[in-house]
């Protein structure tokens, strides 16, 4: 038996729900220093607006900007990035870009409303946000796919203006991420980040505007800065670690599986990867692949920390009993490595984002495929979902009465307002009753 990186679990064990509520647990430290941070960045960008930006911009990120204006790339350099990248990372961009439009396009939200016999009109109009930010990574990490993901729902559902901060740590931007800017339709560009972005993109200075949601990636200092000024601006979700479980009925070849469950483990040494089969001298076979598949990635040490702490191979008596599985686990990303997926697909409730089959492998979601790659972690799968177009769209509802339906609605809200002793509101249906 090959010695193990990654623990065994069994399902039909009597100690497994509590073993597995274990694995799953993810409770970011609240670290009550980096919320007292955040806070005095935010009150002081809102006080001190540009002045504020500019300050924790050249400390944080070692820059020397003097003058707001400087913060802003001109659309020829977005542009002039695009043209400067190879023949190969242009049509790879596009070929993403023109999936991603393309799907986003089948989610756009349409007004509706019906007439009722006496006359009365219901419905629902369909508005976009009018301005949008979206929070890029910037330095080391460099993510142009998180760049289109969530820049093209925004311009598909008819956003006016997005607007894009990325940070340049010592003043050095990222030919792919400015490319996929251009590509993707952002408006402007500011080059600032962390919580002092945030802020600046909730409540506006004299350069930078106030937008309507805050989207898109970023450390504890973002994260928690989005935290704080929800309420004031919508925001998309607070992210946790990456995850993937794949369900798998042992005919995969074992190191595609073990590649997989490594596509998510080297984000982070907190990322999750799970594998689930009603094989078990298959589980022994992808831990084989795992063993001597490790060394030759260039990540290997996060991802032996990943897998060693947060991973898990779970062996069940079936494949019903791994759907069951599987929406306790609510995950990120969810591989039917099966047979029959559809079959399977039809017992899952709870995933952010469901690949099929055995050719699909989670990384195509994460560039090019064309659903969104933002997904609900931590479980949240359970009441939440990818971001899409529809984050982007507000709904209203269209009421219309006609005389007869206002005295007949008028009567019922009458009443009902009555047993709630609000008499005014009684009245004010009462004046329309015929």
């Amino acid at each position: 038996m090959t010695q193990p990186i990654i623990q065994r679990l069994d399902s039909t064990a009597a100690n497994f729900a509590q073993q597995l509520t274990q694995l799953l647990a993810w409770d970011e430290e609240n670290d009550f220093e980096i919320q007292k941070q955040v806070l005095e960045i935010i009150a002081a960008v809102r006080k001190r607006g540009d002045a504020a930006v500019i300050e924790y911009t050249n400390r944080f990120d070692r820059c020397k900007f003097d003058d707001a204006r400087a913060l802003e790339l001109p659309k020829q350099q977005l542009q002039a990035a695009w043209e400067g990248l190879s023949p190969a990372l242009q049509q790879a961009l596009e070929t993403a870009a023109t999936r991603v439009r393309a799907y986003a396009e089948q989610q756009k939200l349409t007004s509706w409303e019906f007439t009722e016999a006496d006359g009365t009109l219901l419905g629902q109009k369909i508005t976009p946000l009018d301005k949008a930010g979206l929070y890029v990574p910037g330095g080391k990490a460099a993510y142009p796919s998180s760049v289109l993901m969530n820049a093209i729902p925004a311009k598909v559902a008819g956003v006016g203006e997005l607007i894009m901060v990325v940070p340049t740590p010592d003043g050095e931007t990222n030919a792919l991420v400015l490319a996929a800017a251009h590509i993707a339709g952002v408006d402007r560009v500011f080059t600032i980040g962390g919580a002092q972005a945030v802020a600046a993109l909730a409540y506006g200075t004299e350069t930078i505007p106030a937008v309507d949601k805050i989207v898109g990636p970023g450390n504890i200092y973002v994260a928690t800065a989005k935290k704080l000024v929800f309420g004031q601006v919508g925001i998309d979700m607070i992210a946790g670690p990456s995850e993937i479980l794949i369900i798998c009925d042992g005919q995969t070849d074992p190191d595609w599986i073990a590649m997989d469950l490594f596509s998510q483990a080297e984000h982070d040494e907190n990322a999750q990867a799970i594998l689930i089969s009603d094989n078990a001298a298959f589980l022994e076979r992808v831990a084989t692949s795992i063993n001597t598949l490790l060394p030759t990635m260039e990540r290997q040490e996060i991802i032996r920390q990943s897998l060693s702490t947060r991973g898990a191979l779970i062996l069940v008596p079936d494949l019903t009993v791994a759907a069951e599985v599987a929406n306790r686990i609510a995950p990120e990303h969810l591989e039917l490595s099966v047979a029959n997926p559809s079959e399977l697909c039809a017992l899952i409730r709870n995933a952010g984002a469901i690949f099929m089959g055995r050719y699909t492998a989670e990384a195509l979601g994460d560039y090019c495929a064309g659903p969104n790659h933002v997904l609900p972690t931590s479980s949240t799968a359970r009441f939440s979902s990818p971001l899409g177009v529809y984050d982007f769209q507000k709904r209203s509802s269209l009421i219309n009465c006609s005389e007869s339906g206002a005295s007949e609605l008028g009567k019922v809200a009458s009443i009902l307002a009555r047993g709630e002793s609000l008499t005014a509101h009684a009245r004010s249906a009462e004046y329309r009753i015929i």
